[in-house]
């Protein structure tokens, strides 16, 4: 969806084992293909990623993690992103203030403390949107940020922090599309919340969101969600056309629900049960004839055995 290009830099500022920072590499590494030239590979190993890490134990893996599949020289910095608390900072020196992609899936449901929430325009102790506002101001002018978030950053309506993220979020950025996962998609992850994907653009502000609906697949172990689940999602893309699945939405709309954002889709089938309340009552007076027919049955002695 972003397609980071050679020369770009990418960020992750909750970069856990560096997932993201790994297929990213891979993308740009196929990208160049074996026309590279030294100093495109020299950029892409050394001056490409960087990223943020908050837990010890949870840092030297992701080290170890960019090393092993062909990161030289990865940025990552030790330390929590919120409060700027360092605790180590060495592999981020001379690291870029802003940056040119961001990708990133911020932790569900933390909570900060004053220090953490002084550090930003809009005060709260929710980790969703402290997140959410630092990296939008991590972004470069065009940068552009593909990020997970929770349907509660989308629907909370009711706490001003939030309302002011997402009014900066329309008002400095292009949020151009939302994508609405199945759920279940991270319970093995340990999050069992409804997520979504927002893609944006720094340098709105936001006209109308186009929104993708893929709530209504079943996703469990045998059955994981995969590329093939998004090839409607990717023909209809450059058109952004609307579709069983798909619809758009203008800034005036979600001004109006108090910057409401979740993914309703207005195409969505309805289940509604529609019979009425005496064929209710039929079906249930049927059922319970069927169920006494059974139990007249089991009640009925069983023969002796005939020796």
């Amino acid at each position: 969806m972003l397609d980071p290009r050679p020369g770009e830099t990418v960020y992750d500022p909750c970069r856990g084992t560096g997932g993201f920072l790994v297929q990213t590499f891979e993308h740009l590494r196929r990208g160049l293909g074996d026309n590279a030239t030294a100093e495109q590979v020299e950029t892409l190993k050394r001056r490409t990623f960087y990223g943020r890490e908050k837990e010890n134990l949870i840092y030297p893996i992701a080290l170890a993690h960019l090393v092993l599949h062909g990161i030289d020289e990865p940025r990552l910095w030790h330390g929590n992103t919120l409060t700027g608390n360092e605790t180590y900072g060495g592999l981020f020196q001379d690291a870029p203030s802003l940056f040119d992609v961001v990708l990133t899936n911020p932790p569900f449901g933390g909570k900060e403390g004053d220090e953490a929430q002084t550090r930003f325009a809009y005060n709260t102790s929710s980790t969703q949107a402290l997140f959410l506002q630092q990296v939008i101001d991590s972004l470069k002018p065009g940068g552009r940020c593909g990020m997970v978030v929770d349907d509660g950053v989308l629907f909370r309506t009711n706490e001003t922090t939030f309302v002011q993220t997402k009014r900066k979020l329309l008002d400095d950025c292009d949020l151009w599309c939302i994508v609405r996962l199945p759920g279940c998609v991270f319970t093995a992850a340990g999050a069992g919340v409804k997520t979504n994907l927002l893609f944006f653009t720094r340098g709105g502000p936001t006209q109308r969101v186009w929104y993708y609906d893929l709530s209504d697949i079943k996703v469990g172990k045998k059955s994981p969600l995969t590329l093939a689940h998004f090839e409607e999602f990717f023909r209809l893309l450059p058109e952004r056309a609307d579709s069983e699945r798909s619809w758009t939405v203008a800034r005036e709309a979600i001004e109006a629900k108090g910057y409401d954002l979740k993914a309703v889709n207005p195409n969505a089938r309805n289940d509604e049960d529609t019979r009425t309340p005496d064929e209710l009552l039929d079906l249930i007076a049927a059922k319970a004839r069927e169920v006494e027919a059974a139990l007249g049955d089991l009640r009925r002695p069983v023969p002796s055995p005939t020796r």
